[in-house]
């Protein structure tokens, strides 16, 4: 697919990619403000719950950061990261949550398998991971030549 009027980044940020960012961009607001409220207010009654949740929040804002500028390589490795850490972190919570309900007597964004937010945290990673394999960054050489063509037209 290589369109001399769209640069590599634009390519990346359209239709399915650019609602995949704005989906991670809504769960890193909701992680964090729900995230914040929880510390502050009552941290004491529930703290491995609420850093979980905290730890959710900082997820969500890095992948939401690394999707949008994933057409580098250093990016696209952090969105990598961010999101296979995104995927454990629902599969192990939610397990965790299920076998050991005592633990978390506090919800948390990934807890049931992120059941307080319509399990998007579930599938969300999957979608991101989707989206990381279909959409590699394009290497050196694409970028020369996508500027060259910019340059020329």
């Amino acid at each position: 697919m290589s369109s001399s009027s769209h640069t590599p980044r634009s390519r990346r940020m359209t239709g399915v990619g650019r609602v995949l960012v704005i989906v991670y961009g809504i769960m890193a607001l909701a992680a964090t403000g729900r995230s914040f409220v929880q510390v502050v207010e009552k941290f004491d009654e529930a703290p491995l719950a609420y850093t979980l949740s905290a730890l959710s929040a900082v997820v969500y804002i890095v992948a939401t950061l690394a999707l949008v500028f994933a057409g580098s390589r250093p990016w696209y490795i952090v969105a990598w990261v961010a999101i296979v850490f995104e995927l454990v972190g629902v599969l192990v919570i939610g397990t965790l949550s299920i076998a050991f309900p005592e633990l978390f007597q506090h919800p948390t964004v990934w807890s049931l398998f992120g059941f307080g937010y319509v399990f998007i945290p579930l599938a969300l990673p999957f979608f991101g991971l989707w989206w990381l394999v279909t959409h590699p960054p394009v290497d050196d050489r694409e970028t020369m030549d996508a500027a060259a063509a910019a340059v020329t037209s």
